[in-house]
């Protein structure tokens, strides 16, 4: 057996088989879904808790191969940092405007970073967002995530429909305005408790929508492909709801006594803001960034940090085979060890140079997945962790 071989050793995890590297311990399942299995796992190396994720039959045609590759080359690898919890669990709990407010702020933070890598996420969803118990926030789920060129109009795709943006469900196209539609519905959701908008299919996920938010104007009609337009003006038209109405005060928290833009008129408008019919006229990511309600927690290293690596768009034209693809994917599995290898080269050079680099800490996760609701509490000792 080949030293490379006897590094790896095979576990049974529920129903999954993993083939991983020895220095991860104590598999336990976490969480699967259509894209793939997800287990807890301890790093007896770098001594941390970490989650591992296996994607369900990468390779079983086309589409889901190269949806892996995306993931691949957008992540560069899937054991990541072991959060408490998705955001899914987090929305049954008793949130005040801080936490609440706090985790909004980092939606936006993470969606402007990959914005401006220019990528679109496509599948926000409670599900795809995971904090720990400080509140620290991270998104995940890349499989579905498209690059928006400055013209360039996205087709429609199958994105969780309850989060699905109008533009998509009449197939107008879409742009970056796309995943503030879904912060709006999870923002929402975090509010009532409940999905906004749980259509059964792309007809009644339209009608919950103008139900709620009411018809749109004639001017954004005139945008929609002739058939689309048909249907649509042949609906029953609706006046739709207030917010105050489809949000009144017995659902918010009390105000905060700390931070004057932290209450429900706030939280209130910037729904409002979010939760916009026509994409020409919703909110921004900055905007939003700087709402009152939001900006509370603004740091402009966090907010404009430096700009991540552009991602190579032709991934998303590239035509290939299963095999390909494959073969994709194993150059990137070879390329990202051979980089490992350098680094762990240069820390190990400058320990032994004594070089004030050993000190210092470097993550390598740029992702991560949740593990359980355990440590997180509605009690005084969960706050955001911030600077504020």
């Amino acid at each position: 057996m080949s030293q490379q071989a006897n590094q790896f050793h095979t576990v049974e995890v529920g129903d999954s088989t993993f083939t991983i590297l020895k220095r991860y311990e104590n598999l336990r399942p976490i969480g699967s879904g259509a894209q793939g299995f997800v287990c807890a796992a301890y790093d007896s190396i770098t001594e941390q808790n970490v989650a591992i994720k296996k994607l369900s039959r990468p390779f079983q045609n086309v589409t889901h191969a190269k949806r892996a590759y995306r993931e691949f080359v957008l992540m560069k690898y899937l054991v990541m940092e072991l959060m408490d919890a998705n955001l899914c669990q987090v929305i049954q709990m008793d949130l005040d405007h801080e936490r609440m407010s706090y985790l909004l702020y980092q939606m936006l933070c993470g969606i402007k970073h990959l914005h401006s890598a220019g990528i679109i996420h496509r599948d926000l969803k409670p599900s795809n967002i995971v904090v720990k118990a400080d509140c620290t926030l991270k998104i995940l789920d890349f499989g579905l995530a498209r690059t928006a060129g400055t013209s360039f109009m996205m087709t429609p795709y199958v994105v969780t429909r309850y989060y699905r943006a109008p533009e998509v469900i009449l197939g107008m196209g879409y742009k970056e305005n796309v995943d503030i539609w879904s912060v709006g519905c999870i923002m929402g959701e975090m509010i009532r408790g409940n999905v906004m908008f749980p259509g059964t299919d792309h007809i009644d996920q339209w009608n919950k929508i103008i139900e709620q938010l009411g018809t749109p104007s004639r001017e954004f009609m005139q945008r929609l492909q002739p058939t689309v337009r048909n249907y649509v003006e042949n609906r029953p038209r609706y006046n739709g709801y207030p917010f105050e109405k489809l949000f009144p005060d017995v659902l918010f928290p009390s105000d905060s006594r700390e931070h004057s833009g932290l209450k429900a008129s706030m939280a209130r408008d910037l729904l409002c803001r979010m939760l916009v019919i026509d994409p020409e006229r919703r909110i921004s990511v900055d905007d939003a960034l700087m709402h009152p309600y939001i900006n509370v927690w603004y740091d402009q290293e966090e907010v404009n940090g430096p700009p991540p690596a552009q991602y190579d768009h032709s991934v998303d034209e590239r035509e290939h085979s299963v095999e390909q693809w494959k073969e994709l994917i194993y150059k990137e599995v070879i390329a990202y060890e051979s980089l490992e290898q350098q680094q762990h080269n240069h820390v190990g050079n400058a320990m032994h140079n004594h070089s004030p680099a050993c000190s210092s800490s470097a993550s390598t996760s740029n992702d991560t997945s949740s593990g359980t609701t355990d440590s997180i509490t509605n009690d005084s000792s969960v706050q955001p962790n911030h600077h504020r």
